[in-house]
Formats: C-alpha cells, sequence, structure tokens
C-alpha cells in the first residue's frame, strides 16, 4: 500500500530579493492566514477567541506579537500571523456568528523597507502613502499595478504587501524596476 506524501508549499519568490536606492525589497516570512468576516455584535467574541482586538476603524490595524489583524470593511479583516498558531484553529470551536476562510495557501507577502519605500510603492499604487494619510499602522485593500494587494504600513519606512501568490512575480518584478528608479 503507498504511504502519503506531504507535500511543501514554495514560496514562489523564496530565493528573491530586490534592492535600489534607499529600498530593499524582500519575501516577507512565512504565515498563516485567515479571510475573516462577522456581524458587529461579534466583534468582542472575535476578538477575544483571537487573543487581539479586531479594529473597527477604516484602514487600522492591531497587532499582539507575531498577529496582525487588518481592517477590510466593516465586518472583514485579514488575519496574519507569522507564529506557529493558525487563527483557524482559534475559531474552529468558536459558536460566535462569523465566516472564516483560511488562505494561507493563496497569499504571500512582500516586504518593502527604507527611506525610498514610498517612493517605490507610489510607483503602482494609485493610494496616497504621506504619513498623514497611511500613518505607521494603516491598511487597506488597494491596486498595484494590475494586481489586487492588501497594504500594511508595519513601521516608519516599512510595509507589508500581502499578494495573490499567482500574482507575486509580477508584483515582484514591478517593486524590482520602481527599486531601480526610487533615487532618481
Amino acid at each position: 500500500m503507498a504511504s502519503a506524501m506531504q507535500l511543501t508549499r514554495r514560496n514562489p519568490l523564496a530565493d528573491r530579493q530586490a534592492a535600489g536606492p534607499g529600498v530593499q525589497i524582500t519575501p516577507a516570512g512565512p504565515a498563516s492566514r485567515l479571510s475573516l468576516r462577522g456581524p458587529e455584535k461579534s466583534t468582542a467574541a472575535l476578538s477575544k477567541a483571537l487573543g487581539i482586538n479586531l479594529p473597527t476603524k477604516p484602514k487600522t490595524s492591531a497587532t499582539k506579537g507575531p498577529r496582525m489583524a487588518l481592517w477590510l470593511g466593516p465586518d472583514e479583516w485579514l488575519i496574519i500571523d507569522a507564529g506557529k498558531t493558525n487563527p483557524s484553529d482559534l475559531l474552529a470551536k468558536a459558536r460566535i456568528p462569523h465566516s472564516s476562510v483560511d488562505v494561507s495557501h493563496r497569499n504571500t507577502a512582500i516586504k518593502i523597507s527604507g527611506a525610498n519605500a514610498v517612493a517605490v510603492l507610489a510607483a503602482g499604487c494609485p493610494q496616497d502613502l504621506r504619513d498623514s494619510s497611511f500613518p505607521v499602522g494603516a491598511c487597506s485593500r488597494t491596486v498595484f499595478g494590475k494586481a489586487e494587494v492588501v497594504l500594511f504600513r508595519v513601521a516608519e519606512h516599512t510595509y507589508r504587501l500581502e499578494c495573490w501568490r499567482s500574482f507575486s512575480t509580477y508584483v515582484f518584478d514591478f517593486l524590482e524596476e520602481a527599486a531601480r528608479n526610487a533615487g532618481a
């Protein structure tokens, strides 16, 4: 009898790195991801189950250790856990009205950091990324080039760009090209 083979998903950007004047672009480390939807009345209980306060205002996020909760809509969040916990497991037995889908297999992330990170992102993102409009902790669903992405400002000069794996090479190539011209 044949034994079951355990497959490991390879990050499509695993060996990629790019840099330009004042900017570095690298694949983010592995993480579990959960697309979470729930009514307002469930927010407190969902927050308790996940161990992080779900943000309730547009373009906001919450971070606790390796876990991030990004507000995407009035009843929608992207939960990212870069630790060893899969957020799906935390909600598996929750008796709270909600919908959760593990999208870990679908997404990957790219880290853009450095003094010219905004200039690189502005090459493909129409969103206003000035400090006053997109401060540290801000996040939103937007586009980069022709790909839908979720952009999260992690620190003053650091951004996390979540995208579908199937678009990740295109997005990384676009970022790499923009980085070459960042200092121009």
